[in-house]
């Protein structure tokens, strides 16, 4: 055999390798895999992106979840629910556990309603009721302490000044911790605020809760009467306005289990 002709048939044989492992991964993955719903979509909220999971996403995924984390555009309600979020359960492969943290709490009460959805978590976020919108459910509360550190631009889009990121969204993580969320906070279209649902999928599927108790953004109260009304099984942990990134485990906890029990019944 000359070199040459063995050269190819090490190709081959490593290219048949590859294919055997390439064929054989599906089902050795789906035997590890948790009983229940084994896709989580995690959806961020306003002046956030994906990268708020951070802490969250590793635990999941080592518990054999497959996890995607929405990059919404916070320029409407709209673009967040359909161009993002449903978009994202459209490409997993079966039933969906969805998962929103703040202002994303508004887009998986909307996005809820889609039939792969079995599911709904929320991590200190908002569940408007139909036709309801951020705006309405925090009227009858005190304002939170976070929007005198909010500033909007020419277009209408909002941002948070590092004093609020530091002493009103996320008082309780490092200073290193607190740079990169004010680094890499989405500017976030006003609008998103005032605009409604048309129909809360939490009415018609079971929900889950974290209430962070010391939340400066979304209040508290307001967090326990969601999961009062929705009847959701529910946490309370002492954190500020982000419980993903200040108490990661115990948040990561309730999501497995949520994913659990949806996928049971």
């Amino acid at each position: 055999m000359t070199p040459s002709q063995t050269y190819r048939t090490a190709l081959i044989a490593i290219a048949g390798f590859l294919l055997t492992a390439v064929f054989h991964a599906g089902p050795v993955a789906q035997a590890n895999s948790p009983q229940g719903v084994r896709n989580i979509v995690i959806v961020h909220g306003a002046w956030a992106d994906g990268s708020s999971w951070s802490k969250v996403i590793p635990l999941l995924q080592a518990k054999g979840l497959h996890v995607v984390a929405v990059q919404n555009p916070l320029t409407s309600l709209a673009d967040d629910v359909a161009a993002a979020t449903k978009r994202a359960i459209a490409l997993q492969d079966g039933p969906v556990l969805l998962v929103g943290h703040s202002y994303g709490g508004v887009v998986i009460t909307e996005a809820g309603n889609d039939p792969k959805v079995v599911g709904l978590v929320y991590v200190a976020a908002l569940a408007p009721s139909d036709g309801e919108s951020v705006a309405s459910v925090t009227k009858p509360f005190p304002p939170a302490p976070l929007g005198t550190e909010v500033r909007a631009d020419a277009e209408g889009f909002l941002t948070v000044t590092p004093k609020g990121i530091a002493e009103d969204f996320a008082q309780d993580l490092p200073d290193d911790e607190k740079h990169m969320l004010t680094a890499t906070q989405g500017p976030t279209a006003a609008a998103v605020f005032g605009a409604t649902v048309t129909t809360a999928a939490w009415k018609t599927k079971p929900s889950w809760c974290v209430i962070a108790s010391n939340d400066r953004a979304v209040p508290p109260e307001l967090e326990k009467a969601e999961a009062a009304a929705m009847k959701a099984t529910s946490i309370t942990v002492p954190s500020s306005h982000v419980p993903m990134l200040s108490h990661p485990k115990e948040v990561a906890d309730l999501i497995e289990q949520a994913a659990a029990k949806a996928g049971s019944q």
